[in-house]
């Protein structure tokens, strides 16, 4: 926070240095004596002092710009106030602002010369220009005199009314500085905090809210009224007033807003204990969930508008909405920002540690947000340590049982790093996944007993310590690992590895009673040159074995507790004496002797393994406080969650008041209650019709206001969210279609297309309206979210508009296919002439009536036939999600190739899922989709049940652009969630299509040069007859037959199914069992791929 404070209150050096530029150039010819680094060039300043009293502007100009670049460049120039002050009434503006800029920043050091001048500063204070009263107000303040008080608080008030938001913006700074100078004011200026909040300018709000951070950060009554307008103006504030208002606004909601991570746990205990429940407590017990947590629409709002600031340019902003998601989000909305923060990673070295580290706090509590982004916490070689050392942290948090193989292997690589340090750290964390992980302790210490023959001292030594706290777990299986490790003690140096040994014999030393006495017996003849921390192993050791052998080991001892007694070490002696008086009895021993060995060979408890950031999620994310885990100055603490909420009527505004605010709350609120009212239950099949012109009239009331959101957002973040980018383009689309078909109903003669056309039209407004308030209140809530998707899949077979995600964008003929009445005038736009062969889209799409017309006309070429049905051809299955994986449930896909199931774009792909368990699986749907740009996917209806050992075979659609790229998603039951993707082979993002051979060589030749791919393969005999390539050929790839009327030439055809661009190949055999395979088209990327599939396919015997 206090770093935001420095950015506010230090413009005026940036003024300077931006001067500085154009000051270079004039400041350039000056005397040599200028580059002596410490001598005084007092002519040139003599120089100056002579400019600056002449009567000419231009040579004012001219010095002031040279003092102001020597200010930029560091020089001092503060023996020019009094020559410069005088002209602080220049009638010139260039002048007037270059003296500001000089005052601003020495009116602190010459305090008494700049109160000369105070008269000047407030006539300055009504000056036409807003530049002007803005600098006299940031001069006036920067005069540290406590006798100006007065002053600076009129002033302060004054340009808190002035019509300028530039002069507001620094009202608001001057309040810290004089709040600094006398806390005494802070009544008033609390009144002024509380008049600048009501403002409206984006471009006060940042710098109100910094003031109000500093002054009376306590004062949260003040926030209530204004915090739905600030939630609102967030989008469009500067950055780093935007870091500001989102940290107040997070302390905010904490003392307002009930939990919403008790709803969370609530449904997690609802889970799992409703499978054996009757149906009654069944009922009842939705009731209380329901019932447990409705989230404030203010709550709500908060989380809404903060979301497309994750995609800003600024890292602080990003953090700041990542910790507000963190302390105020549900669990499992949270997650959203795993995605931001690791794009951060990409920023530079100081950036990526502050943001792994609040990551690693991150990571401990809720492993699942990060886990889909393993890879990007891999260690780096060009990483400095204290980022791999971070890294290497969010790993071993993020390891379970499922990657411990993969994160183990990643470790042994970095074992071997040259970072000493690093090398270590990475031996501690085999030891934490060890502790963590029981499944893989005993080979990781193995592994670590393998590091012991290492040839770096260092590892070694940290094994050894690493090893002994996992041998404290459990020493009664290991004593060959203890009986190895102390013939290690010649070769070990390091003395934390050598205590570390001594102390593991000396604690078990009944399980190696052979080996423990010649091990004191060397540890006692270089005693003498051992480390401090060794020599106090050693005489534990002999005082354990003193009590355990002392036979063979009380003269030993003996020897060792009088070399202690005369060690130069004060510890080492009063060690020596207390173990001697303790193990030796004498008279004077007292009751303690009767007890030693029971003090000495006391079980310990086995050492945590713990993450040092354990304890930093108390205090607040992205703080200098939570990364130095200490509490910093000005450290504002988060308050508990609130048992009851405060009342939300205090954050209503009062028409009186101010009537606009008013109106546009008014109206927010009724999208959110329309909102809900869209995606509740009740409503899912009743009344369409008067939902239709509810939302109608309602986007009416609307859009003006939400097009002017939308704009100014648009402007001011130059990456906002895609869903609202998405929302947009829907809408245009939707309402240039619309006017094509009124357009066209208008030309044509008949009432009936006339009436058709309006009734379209009506339906596209009508849904566009609709689909821009489903986008604005998508994240309303997750109980909302979930039942609409179950909406969607309900109404899919009337409208496959609705089916998948809102976010993606839909082209018209998708949204309408079913409905075949729409498309008479609508889809005629999509059928214009063309001169490359396209397939026609299916019957499915079009009315039997519109086909005939189109054959009617010559709008396609000839030379297309159709879109060809192949030949039922064995499609190979690929497994989506395995019976271990999935708890009993298990899936696989396979491409279906049946054109036009989905419409255009869509790849048609069966999944069939399997129960494999003994007992009923519920609701098996598709959950959250995490889909590269562009591609789309048509989900499937979900599957009430599944019996045990039932099975039940689905469709889905998916656009895959033209693109190999997996489409990921999440398989949901009703208890579980599976990450599964779907990835297509390039054979299945083609569609067939057939053309006469004469057309295939026409447009062959038309893709040559770069779009022509080749190779020779080596053909069998037996594999060169026709039916066999065109089964091999067609098998691997969705390819059209194109008649030849060559026995060695073999064509087919196809075009990409996203693209429409064709495909051509040719197999042409060639003499002694060679053929060459040519393929031909402007995706020379798929080309190429497809090509790399064929040639084993074709080649193989």
């Amino acid at each position: 926070m206090s770093g935001n404070g420095l950015g506010y209150g230090e413009q005026g050096g940036e003024a300077a240095a931006e001067l500085a530029q154009e000051a270079a150039p004039t400041a350039a010819p000056s005397a040599p004596a200028a580059f002596g680094l410490f001598s005084r060039d007092t002519k040139k300043n003599e120089d100056l002092k002579q400019m600056l009293e002449s009567s000419k502007d231009s040579a004012k100009l001219d010095a002031m710009k040279r003092i102001v670049g020597m200010i930029a460049k560091g020089k001092n120039a503060s023996e020019l106030f009094p020559a410069v002050v005088k002209n602080v009434a220049s009638k010139n503006i260039e002048i007037k602002k270059l003296v500001y800029v000089y005052l601003m920043r020495y009116a602190e050091e010459q305090q008494d010369l700049a109160l000369l001048s105070i008269s000047t500063f407030q006539r300055a204070l009504k000056d036409p220009n807003q530049l002007i009263r803005a600098s006299a107000l940031r001069v006036l303040s920067s005069i540290r005199v406590p006798i100006i008080v007065p002053i600076m608080m009129l002033a302060i008030k004054e340009a808190s009314s002035d019509l300028s938001p530039y002069v507001r913006k620094n009202a608001a700074h001057a309040i810290q500085k004089l709040y600094s100078l006398d806390p005494e004011q802070k009544e008033m200026l609390i009144e002024v905090i509380e008049k600048l909040l009501k403002d409206r300018s984006t471009l006060v709000a940042g710098s109100v809210v910094m003031a109000f951070e500093e002054v009376c950060p306590d004062r949260i009554d003040l926030i209530h009224k204004n915090y739905r307008k600030l939630c609102n103006l967030l989008v469009d504030v500067e950055e780093w007033g935007q870091v500001v208002i989102i940290h107040m606004l997070t302390r905010y909601a904490r003392t307002q807003f009930v939990n919403p991570w008790k709803h969370d746990e609530a449904v997690e205990e609802y889970n799992e204990n409703n499978f054996y429940d009757s149906d009654e407590e069944q009922k009842e017990k939705d009731r209380k969930v329901k019932n447990t947590y409705t989230m404030d629409p203010d709550h709500r709002l908060l989380l809404r508008n903060t979301k497309p600031l994750l995609q800003s340019r600024n890292s602080a902003v990003v953090m700041a909405v990542a910790q507000l998601y963190w302390h105020l989000a549900p669990k499992s909305e949270a997650g959203i920002v795993a995605k931001s923060l690791v794009r951060l990673l990409r920023s530079n070295r100081e950036v990526q540690y502050i943001v792994l580290q609040n990551m690693a706090t991150m990571s401990i509590q809720r492993k699942g947000m990060f886990e889909p982004y393993l890879k990007s916490f891999y260690v780096r070689s060009t990483d400095p340590t204290m980022i791999k050392t971070l890294k290497l942290e969010i790993l071993t948090n993020l390891a379970n049982e499922a990657n411990i193989s993969t994160l183990l292997r990643e470790f042994q690589t970095y074992v071997k790093s040259q970072d000493k340090q690093f090398a270590a750290a990475t031996i501690q964390a085999i030891g934490r996944c060890a502790t963590n992980i029981t499944e893989v302790t005993d080979t990781c210490l193995n592994g670590l007993v393998c590091l012991l023959s290492n040839r770096d001292e260092i590892v070694v030594a940290e094994s050894v310590v690493v090893i002994k706290k996992l041998l404290q777990t459990q020493p009664a299986h290991h004593g060959e690992i203890i009986k190895h490790m102390a013939k290690l003690l010649d070769n070990i140096t390091v003395p934390v590895a050598r205590a570390s040994i001594l102390w593991l014999i000396g604690e078990y030393c009944e399980r190696v009673p052979k080996i423990a006495p010649d091990v004191l017996r060397k540890a006692a003849k270089s005693f003498t040159n051992e480390d401090d921390l060794v020599k106090l192993q050693i005489l534990n050791l002999g005082a354990k074995l003193y009590l355990t052998n002392s036979k063979q080991t009380k003269l030993l001892t003996q020897y060792v507790l009088n070399l202690g007694k005369y060690d130069q070490s004060y510890d080492i002696r009063d060690r020596t004496r207390f173990i001697r008086q303790l193990i030796v009895p004498n008279e004077k021993s007292g009751a303690l002797s009767k007890y030693a060995k029971k003090i000495f060979l006391v079980q310990k408890p086995a050492p945590l393994l713990e993450s040092p950031f354990k304890d930093r999620d108390h205090f607040q994310l992205g703080t200098l406080t939570h990364t130095l885990n200490s509490r910093a100055t000005g450290y504002l603490e988060l308050s508990d969650w609130p048992e009851v909420a405060p009342d939300p009527s205090v954050r209503n505004v009062e028409v009186a008041e101010s009537g606009k605010e008013w109106t546009g709350i008014l109206g927010k609120t009724k999208k959110e209650k329309a909102a809900e009212k869209f995606y509740s239950d009740s409503e899912e099949e009743e009344d369409e019709s008067a939902s239709t012109s509810a939302s109608g009239s309602e986007s009416g009331s609307e859009s003006e206001e939400e097009d002017k959101e939308e704009d100014s957002s648009d402007e001011s973040s130059g990456n906002s969210s895609s869903s609202e980018e998405l929302s947009d383009t829907e809408s245009d689309s939707k309402e240039s279609t619309a006017k094509k078909t009124s357009k066209a109903a208008d030309e044509s003669d008949s009432e009936d297309i006339k009436k058709k056309a309006k009734r379209i039209s009506k339906k596209r407004s009508t849904s566009s309206s609709s689909g821009t308030e489903s986008t604005s209140s998508e994240e309303s809530s997750s109980d909302s979210k979930s039942g609409s998707d179950s909406e969607n899949d309900s109404e899919s077979g009337k409208s496959r508009n609705v089916t998948s995600n809102k976010k993606e964008e839909k082209p018209v003929q998708d949204r309408k296919a079913p409905n075949k009445k729409d498309v008479f005038l609508l889809d005629l736009d999509d059928f214009s002439p063309v001169t490359t062969p396209v397939a026609v889209p299916t019957a499915a799409v079009l009315s039997p009536s519109l086909t005939a017309d189109l054959e009617g006309l010559n709008l396609l070429s000839s030379s297309v036939i159709d879109v060809t049905t192949q030949v039922p051809v064995p499609t190979k299955t690929h497994d989506l999600l395995h019976r271990m994986s999935g708890k009993g449930l298990a899936a696989h896909y396979h491409f279906s190739r049946q054109p036009g199931l989905f419409g255009d774009h869509m790849i048609p792909v069966q999944v069939t899922v399997t129960n494999t368990t003994d007992q009923m699986i519920e609701n098996i749907h598709i959950g959250e989709k995490k889909l590269p740009p562009g591609m789309r996917m048509l989900e499937f209806n979900p599957i009430a049940y599944l019996e045990p050992a039932g099975s039940i075979t689905v469709s889905m659609g998916i656009d895959f652009c033209d693109s190999t790229q997996t489409a990921s998603f999440e398989l949901c039951t009703k208890d579980d969630h599976f990450n599964v993707n779907i990835q297509p082979p390039v054979g299945e993002l083609l569609l067939p299509v057939t053309m006469s051979e004469k057309d295939f060589k026409k447009e062959q030749g038309m893709l040559t040069g770069m779009n022509e791919t080749s190779t020779t393969i080596a053909v069998t005999p037996q594999n060169s007859t026709r039916l066999v390539i065109i089964e091999r050929v067609v098998k691997a790839a969705n390819l059209g037959v194109v008649p030849s009327g060559q026995d060695n030439v073999h064509r087919f055809a196809a075009k990409t199914v996203h693209s429409g661009s064709l495909m051509l190949v040719t197999v042409e055999l060639k003499e002694s069992s060679t053929a060459q395979l040519i393929i031909n088209t402007e995706k020379t990327v798929i080309g190429s791929v497809l090509l790399r599939e064929l040639k084993p396919v074709l080649s193989q015997g």
